[in-house]
């Protein structure tokens, strides 16, 4: 291809341009647990103002600044507490490593009435697992033009718009299929099976959210199949959506808050990721133990999505210990899939003659990137976003996590406790909420995973700025032989 030929390929976007192994893990910055948000909510702890942003990641370009989500909150919808938005800088030093984080902004989700929020589970805020009420769990970020954010909730599961201050705006409307039902019909957003016997599992709900480039468009995608729609082999009578691979996305009309269609996205079979692991996943743990994290639009309309098991360095393995199967993101594109927003799986693990799943090609295996690195990641990879060009040309991509503020969730209301540990192949323990951590033990941070992009894999990210297009040209013969650099750790304090 002449150069003129590429330049126009440009202009019209990346959709031409092939992906390339042009990913290179630059360093990590490490938010140390115990760190506190810009809430202002007294007095300090992890009910009220511990720092935990990992559930989801956006970054605005405009102002070089990211925005990263909690989820429900310490305890797993146990303990009370506020679910917000973090908005936050990194600064990139020597290699495009990851060097600092300032914390700039707090937002606390309110309804629209302006009451707060909770990340409490339905039955222990409203007496009732029927009433969503205030109950909340936040796990899909999308900050719109206005400022305004939409975010996915795994109660429901639900959409939802808040203004730029964190007041709801409105709801989307939940399509029926994915509401938790009994066999009789009633709506109970707590409980799993056997009680539910239809709809998303319990806190399998929507676990990622982002927009269509022309905005006019949001996709929230689940993070298990629905409780109704698989099968157990063996009994071929036990139908539940543990043994199944295949969830759904929803693509939503951003103006009506209604849905077009919903799509099938199959996960990996364990078969593939039990290979070589020990141990290995049981048959029910297809659809439960590996789900899909977060999903990011592409500026061609593909889109990537974390897809991840639930092993790893997290508050029920404190030290690491168990073998963690995968860690990757897929990059998926919708033409040729089937809507299956009329066509229920129930009963099977199967796809029905005629329907096609979602295409999906792996764009990067992030457990082998740390290992490669000797790093052992943490459980919960939540958010991804592109960030900043380098100065040669390329972009950043991070990759945060979701470190459950450190408290475990053990389903005793109200009777949570913080977790310590020295790190990976150390000691642990717990200790009450806010209490203090052994000597050598500190509670579980967040992490900052950051990649730079170079070649057509920086293109395809974002179009670049004209003045970056001969280096981007240039650099095109270079893909797939960047240089291996230097890893950066960096433990860092939280500047406000």
């Amino acid at each position: 291809m002449t150069i003129s030929k590429l330049a126009a390929a440009l202009l019209l976007g990346a959709a031409a341009l092939p992906a390339h192994a042009a990913i290179t893990f630059t360093g990590f910055l490490t938010v140390p647990g115990n760190a506190s948000d810009l809430s202002g909510l007294t007095p300090s702890g992890a009910n009220t103002d511990r720092l935990s942003f990992g559930s989801d990641l956006v970054y605005d370009k405009a102002t070089d600044t990211f925005y990263g989500m909690t989820d429900r909150g310490p305890g797993g919808g146990l303990e009370s507490f506020q679910p917000r938005v973090e908005a936050f800088k990194v600064t990139f030093g020597a290699n495009n490593a990851p060097v600092a984080f300032a914390l700039q902004k707090t937002v606390l989700f309110t309804n629209a009435a302006g009451q707060a929020l909770n990340g409490l589970n339905p039955l222990i805020l409203n007496g009732d697992v029927s009433t969503l009420g205030n109950s909340f769990d936040s796990e899909g970020l999308v900050r719109m033009k206005n400022g305004h954010y939409l975010v996915a909730d795994e109660y429901g599961p639900s959409v939802y718009e808040f203004d730029a201050n964190g007041k709801q705006v409105r709801a989307f409307t939940t399509p029926a299929n994915l509401i938790p039902k009994t066999a009789g019909g009633a709506v109970d957003y707590v409980n799993g099976r056997p009680t539910i016997q239809t709809g998303r599992q319990d806190n399998r709900g929507f676990e990622g959210l982002t927009l269509s480039n022309d905005g006019t468009k949001a996709y929230a995608i689940m993070q298990d199949p629905l409780v109704n729609e698989g099968l157990n082999p063996p009994s071929n009578t036990d139908a539940q959506g543990r043994y199944s691979r295949n969830l759904r996305i929803v693509e939503f009309d951003v103006a009506s808050g209604t849905q077009n269609a919903q799509y099938i996205y199959e996960l990996e079979s364990l078969s593939t990721i039990s290979a070589g692991l020990s141990p290995t996943f049981s048959a029910n743990q297809q659809g439960r133990s590996i789900g899909a994290s977060s999903i990011t639009m592409m500026p061609d309309g593909t889109m990537l999505v974390i897809e991840r098991d639930n092993r790893g360095l997290g508050v029920d393995d404190p030290n690491g210990a168990v073998q963690i199967g995968t860690k990757k993101v897929f990059r998926i594109d919708l033409t040729g899939a089937t809507d299956v927003k009329n066509i229920s799986l129930a009963g099977t693990n199967t796809l029905p003659s005629g329907v096609t799943a979602v295409s999906k090609t792996l764009y990067i295996d992030v457990l082998a990137k740390l290992g490669m690195a000797g790093m052992f990641p943490v459980e919960k990879l939540e958010g991804l976003a592109f960030g900043p060009r380098t100065s040669t040309g390329g972009i950043m991509m991070l990759i945060v996590t979701d470190n459950d503020f450190s408290v475990t969730q053990t389903g005793i209301f109200g009777n949570q406790t913080d977790v310590c540990t020295s790190g990976q192949g150390g000691v642990s323990s717990q200790v009450a909420i806010d209490g203090s951590c052994p000597t050598g033990q500190s509670l579980i941070p967040s992490y900052i995973y950051a990649f730079e992009l170079s070649g057509a894999d920086a293109v395809a990210a974002g179009v670049p700025e004209p003045a970056s297009w001969a280096m981007m040209i240039a650099g095109f013969g270079m893909v797939g032989g960047a240089m291996r650099r230097r890893v950066t750790r960096v433990t860092t304090s939280v500047a406000a």
